[in-house]
């Protein structure tokens, strides 16, 4: 049972509705991508140098092929917007009908304590009881649990599991080196633990609206990431509030602030983000702000 219910319930009808569309909007789309113009590029530009910031940005309308590039290749931190994939190579690789996600795992404090972030998994009667796993993947989507995503990545085999996945999904540049807290360490050059805008926004475009996933885990992955807690002054707070979002937040040193997902307009168009950034200062601190910001600029030109 997880003890912390989302804020929003998504039911089976939903996302199935959300995927329909989803389905209908790549059938209709031209296939051609139409970049933004320079003026979304000046705008991104000066946020970067308003926030002090190194900013990446891939999204695109899936419905009409426009697209907002911008340094879109460039490594970055990628923080806990892995979480995402690797609760996707557990469903795809770990679970046979549902029995594997209905194994409960016992850990222990040292688990939590060490992990840098432990809300769900630190609590008393989960710490006592232990946690199946689809409440440990619920967990690190829905809240980022630090603990619930090294337990899982324990059971895959270790953060290696999450670089071939992308591999097999044909991600050829998301890697996962180290478990938390190491991996949000973030130093500018540091090339381990790194994806690029538009990889990490096609990974996601894959496992959300593709065929990398079966469709009932499709669908799983899709809720849990529908009921994310996290992105409250991120996405959430730069997109109209009309926008359905499925989405994953990552945070670390240097002031990585991340954000990836996939939202559906009013009129249920699927739109892909992903918004990455990161800052000079070791201890500069998370920048809610800028991809909140930046994500209002996306909507503007993609909505």
């Amino acid at each position: 049972m997880n003890p912390h219910p989302r804020h929003t319930r998504h039911t089976r009808r939903t996302v199935l509705a959300l995927g329909g569309v989803a389905a209908a909007a790549l059938a209709g789309a031209t296939g051609t991508a139409h970049a933004a113009g320079e003026d979304t590029a000046r705008r991104l530009a000066d946020l970067e140098r308003e926030h002090g910031a190194r900013l990446g940005v891939h999204a695109r309308n899936l419905r009409t092929g426009r697209v907002v590039r911008y340094r879109a290749g460039e490594p970055f931190p990628m923080c806990s917007v892995f979480k995402t994939v690797a609760v996707a190579a557990v469903l795809r690789d770990l679970d046979r009908d549902g029995e594997f996600l209905a194994r409960r795992l016992h850990y222990t404090r040292e688990d939590t304590e060490t992990s840098g972030g432990a809300p769900v998994t630190g609590l008393p009667q989960n710490l006592a009881e232990g946690m199946t796993v689809a409440d440990l993947c619920a967990a690190a989507i829905d809240h980022s649990d630090n603990a619930a995503a090294n337990l899982l990545l324990r059971e895959l085999g270790g953060p290696a599991a999450v670089t071939r996945f992308c591999r097999s999904i044909g991600d050829r540049v998301t890697r996962l080196d180290r478990c938390e807290p190491d991996l949000n360490s973030a130093e500018p050059g540091r090339t381990t633990d790194t994806t690029t805008p538009r990889a990490i926004a096609e990974t996601y475009r894959r496992l959300v609206l593709g065929h990398a996933l079966p469709p009932a885990k499709r669908e799983r992955l899709t809720t849990w990431l529908l009921g994310n807690t996290t992105s409250t002054h991120r996405f959430r707070e730069g997109l109209p509030a009309s926008w359905r979002l499925a989405d994953k937040t990552g945070t670390g040193s240097y002031g990585t602030t991340n954000d990836v997902g996939i939202a559906w307009t009013a009129d249920g168009a699927p739109v892909v983000l992903a918004v990455l950034s990161t800052k000079p200062d070791p201890k500069a601190p998370k920048d809610d702000a800028l991809v909140a910001e930046t994500a209002a600029v996306l909507a503007a030109v993609l909505g």
